[in-house]
C-alpha cells in the first residue's frame, strides 16, 4: 500500500513537470542557414520495391538545390525488383547513385554495413539517414542542418506512421507520444537518442569514431552511433517540428509491428539512466494500478485512472498541436486501450527466448 502510494506520487509528479516542460520550455526551429553546404543522403534498401519509389518522390521534391545534392542508395542484396525499380527512376538524374552491396566492412552487419559502405562513398561533409520505406517533409535538409552548430555532430528529426487504419492511426499517436516524452528531456541539453530514419551526422564525427565498421554491432545501429559520437564530445540536436516530420509506412502485419518493437527495446536498453526511469514508471503503471485495487475502492482508483486519461491525452495534444495535427477525442481513450494491450504483449514477447527476424535476416 504504501509503496503503491509513493510510486503514484512519482508517477504524477514526473508527469506534471515533464508536462509543464512540454508546454513552456519550447525551443522552436528557425529553419535559418548562412549557407547552403553540399550534402549526401544515404539510403539502405532490402527488399523495398513496393516502398522505395515513394522515399525517392520526396528527396527529389526537397526544397534545396539539386546541384547540392548527392543520393546514395545501397542495394542490400534484395530478392525483389528493389534495384530494378530503383534504376528506373535514377536513370536520368546523374546526382543519385545506387550501389551493390556484395561484402562485409569491419564489423558492420546488416544495415550498418550498407551504410558503412555509402559512406566511403560519400563526398559531402553531411550525412543525411532515412529509410526505404520513409517520406521526408520538403524543408527537411534546411531544417535539419539549421541545428547543425559548429560543436554539433548529430542531429535527430522526428518520425510518425502515415496510414487511414485504425491500428495505424494508434502507432502514429504511439509514436509522437513516446517522442515527445524525449523531447522534453533533450530541450534541457540531457543525451536521449536517434533515429536512423531520420538523422543527420556530421562527417567529421562520424569518421572520429572509424564509421559503422568500427564500431561494436548493435541490431540498433543508429543509436550506438549517436553514443559513439556523444562519447567524442560532440553535441547533438533533437527537433519536433513539422519541418522534420518524416512519415513511415505501417508495419505490413502485426507479427512485423512486434519484430520492430521488440528490436526499439532492445534499443532502448542503451537509454541513458533518466531516460529508462522515466519509460520504467510509464510502463509499470498498470501492474502497480491493479494490484492496489485490492486495498482501495472503486472510485480512488477511477480517480487514478482518470487523472491519468487526462494528463496524458493533454501532453500528446499538444505534441500534435506541435506539428498542425489533432486526433478525434475518442481516440485519446482508443490510445489508453492501445497501450495497455501492446505493453502487455510486448513485455512477453521480448522475453521470449527467439532471435530478431528483420528484413528476412535474423539476429
Amino acid at each position: 500500500m504504501i509503496v503503491s502510494v509513493a510510486y503514484f506520487i512519482l508517477y504524477f509528479s514526473l508527469f506534471l513537470v515533464l508536462l509543464a516542460l512540454l508546454a513552456f520550455n519550447r525551443k522552436r526551429n528557425t529553419l535559418e542557414l548562412q549557407k547552403q553546404p553540399r550534402i549526401s543522403i544515404l539510403i539502405a534498401a532490402r527488399n523495398e520495391e513496393f516502398n522505395i519509389l515513394r522515399c525517392l518522390h520526396a528527396i527529389e521534391a526537397l526544397d534545396y538545390p539539386k546541384n547540392k545534392i548527392e543520393v546514395l542508395i545501397g542495394d542490400d542484396a534484395s530478392t525483389d525488383n528493389t534495384r530494378a525499380v530503383v534504376e528506373k527512376f535514377i536513370h536520368d538524374k546523374p546526382h543519385y547513385t545506387c550501389i551493390s552491396i556484395t561484402h562485409t566492412l569491419g564489423k558492420a552487419k546488416g544495415k550498418a554495413n550498407v551504410l558503412a559502405h555509402l559512406a566511403k562513398v560519400a563526398t559531402s561533409d553531411f550525412f543525411f539517414y532515412t529509410d526505404a520505406d520513409i517520406e521526408v517533409p520538403k524543408a527537411w535538409v534546411q531544417a535539419m542542418l539549421s541545428e547543425m552548430k559548429e560543436d554539433v555532430g548529430v542531429v535527430t528529426g522526428i518520425t510518425t506512421i502515415e496510414g487511414n487504419s485504425f491500428f495505424a492511426r494508434l502507432q502514429a499517436m504511439d509514436w509522437l507520444y513516446a517522442l515527445g516524452l524525449m523531447q522534453v528531456v533533450s530541450d534541457l541539453g540531457l543525451r536521449v537518442t536517434t533515429m536512423g530514419n531520420n538523422m543527420l551526422l556530421r562527417r567529421q564525427a562520424y569518421e572520429e569514431v572509424g564509421g559503422f565498421e568500427s564500431i561494436d554491432f548493435s541490431i540498433t545501429e543508429d543509436i550506438a552511433i549517436f553514443n559513439e559520437v556523444l562519447k567524442r564530445g560532440w553535441g547533438f540536436r533533437n527537433i519536433y517540428s513539422a519541418h522534420v516530420l518524416a512519415l513511415s509506412t505501417p508495419a505490413p502485419s502485426f507479427y512485423d509491428y512486434l519484430q520492430q518493437r521488440r528490436r526499439w527495446m532492445r534499443g532502448s536498453m542503451h537509454l541513458p539512466l533518466y531516460m529508462a526511469i522515466i519509460f520504467i514508471l510509464h510502463s509499470t503503471y498498470y501492474p502497480v494500478l491493479l494490484p492496489f485495487f485490492a486495498y482501495t475502492s472503486v472510485g480512488v482508483m477511477l480517480a487514478i485512472f482518470t487523472f491519468k486519461l487526462l494528463l496524458q491525452s493533454l501532453y500528446l495534444h499538444l505534441c500534435l498541436r506541435r506539428l498542425g495535427r489533432s486526433a478525434r477525442w475518442h481516440m485519446y481513450i482508443f490510445f489508453e486501450l492501445y497501450l495497455v494491450i501492446s505493453s502487455i504483449i510486448l513485455i512477453v514477447y521480448f522475453f521470449l527466448p527467439l532471435k530478431i527476424r528483420w528484413k528476412g535476416r535474423k539476429y
